[in-house]
């Protein structure tokens, strides 16, 4: 299971994503554009210490994500993706993950690229809200949603007690574009 965000305009949430990523273990791509700098001081201070334990990739664009991730299933990408959308699919709460599923999120403006939602309504996936609530924030929905599909996927959760153990490079003040591939 992998996370992808699609033109993330929001350094904040972005690194909110990356921190999550790094506690999950998840990979997270990001599809350009991007709407700030990976050199930008709120991504980097969203995802604290942790940026070494994010398995983090950047595309130029959602045509080099495809080829990326292309030969990492045996599953075609199109079978793989979970559109995130704030406008119809299936309720989170309903759909059935697999383990090499994509969850992709769009920008925090706009979504998902309509070329993206359109003719994939069996991909799509949203989170149940009330009604005069436009959308969710990105980072907490990208955090909801992967907890979700990872349990319903069967996906193993991070084993811990509760403790705290420093990751052996904290200390190395990492920044985005020092662990980007």
């Amino acid at each position: 299971m992998e996370l992808v965000l699609v033109h993330p305009e929001i350094p904040h949430n972005t690194g909110c994503v990356a921190r999550l990523a790094a506690a999950t273990g998840l990979r997270l791509h990001l599809v350009e554009p991007l709407g700030f700098s990976l050199e930008d001081r709120y991504l980097k201070r969203a995802g604290l210490d942790y940026w070494p334990m994010v398995d983090l990739v950047v595309h130029a664009d959602w045509s080099a994500f495809e080829r990326a991730v292309r030969s990492t299933s045996a599953r075609a990408v199109s079978d793989r993706l979970r559109l995130f959308s704030a406008r119809g699919g299936g309720s989170l709460f309903d759909v059935a993950f697999e383990p090499d599923d994509l969850l992709c999120f769009g920008s925090e403006s706009s979504g998902l690229p309509s070329t993206l939602l359109e003719g994939n309504d069996a991909r799509r996936v949203y989170v149940p809200i009330r009604s005069g609530v436009r959308s969710l924030n990105l980072a907490s929905v990208v955090s909801l949603s992967a907890y979700t599909a990872m349990r319903s996927a069967g996906v193993p959760l991070p084993s811990n007690d509760g403790t705290y153990e420093v990751h052996p490079r904290a200390d190395e003040r990492l920044r985005p574009t020092d662990i980007v591939r």
